[in-house]
């Protein structure tokens, strides 16, 4: 017996569905890909932070090494996601 393809299987489970509810479906990738870029650059630059309070630098070096590391990172992970999407 053939299974329902990705498009078939999708709309049936959206069926009993809000329209708002159907929104929140679709823009949920978006959402964690926004959230991911958020978490990435504050953790980063939190141990950066924490590195230069450790070591007693009178310059934040670590705190901006640590924030553009999290960018870098932070923005692969939002891109690969946003960019490789199929259903737009």
């Amino acid at each position: 017996m053939a299974s329902p393809d990705d498009r078939e299987r999708r709309e049936r489970d959206e069926e009993g569905l809000s329209s708002l509810a159907q929104a929140y479906r679709k823009a949920a990738p978006l959402m964690a890909a926004s959230t991911q870029l958020v978490a990435a650059t504050g953790l980063m630059a939190g141990l950066g932070y924490w590195a230069d309070t450790k070591l007693g630098h009178k310059v934040p070096w670590m705190l901006l090494v640590g924030a553009a590391v999290g960018m870098t990172g932070g923005f692969i992970g939002f891109f690969r996601t946003v960019l490789g999407r199929k259903d737009k």
